[in-house]
């Protein structure tokens, strides 16, 4: 990831050490590397999301561990060492100077994590009209799309779909969390 890091801009990098900073601050659910990644190929930087997932891991670790240890942004920059190239030290030093005050507060670290985080919800209804080996199928389905920040923080979309009478065992579940979330 250290080599991967040198083709990003600075201010894309910039950009993707505040969201990290934020993330370990729970200000945000996670990163969209997605999102991102997108933003700098439409920029003619080739970079595939897999490396950028990796270089946004190696930047949370760093951060997460200067946090723990209270280090200054010249600590930090020496922790790295020799693994980042200069530029994005320059960049990496920078933000922690400006941002990472807020992570070196007691509880400022997101603690050991191990599930992810829900974002958003989306759905649709649709029917299967027909195949190639039934003409007639009208089958209805519900297709459900979450997106999630596993722990540590890269934002992903899950989609499955369901049949009618899952959905109704679905909602259910949904509507018994509710009412057990009222007794609290």
């Amino acid at each position: 990831a250290a080599d991967k890091i040198s083709l990003i801009p600075q201010d894309f990098l910039a950009e993707l050490c505040e969201q990290i900073i934020q993330h370990l601050n729970h200000k945000i659910p996670g990163v969209n590397t997605a999102e991102l990644c997108q933003r700098i190929q439409t920029s003619g930087i080739e970079i595939n999301i897999g490396d950028l997932a990796k270089i946004a891991n190696v930047l949370s670790f760093l951060f997460s561990t200067a946090a723990r240890n209270s280090l200054s942004p010249e600590e930090l920059v020496g922790a790295a060492g020799s693994a980042v190239p200069r530029p994005a030290l320059q960049v990496i030093r920078h933000v922690w100077a400006e941002r990472g005050g807020a992570l070196s507060g007691a509880d400022g670290v997101r603690s050991a994590v191990t599930v992810g985080q829900f974002v958003d919800m989306k759905w649709k209804l649709g029917v299967a009209m027909s195949s190639d080996t039934c003409r007639s199928l009208k089958y209805p389905y519900v297709t459900v799309t979450l997106t999630v920040a596993d722990p540590s923080g890269q934002i992903t979309d899950k989609s499955f779909e369901m049949t009618i009478p899952q959905f109704k065992n679905f909602f259910s579940q949904f509507k018994e969390m509710a009412s057990v979330l009222e007794t609290v």
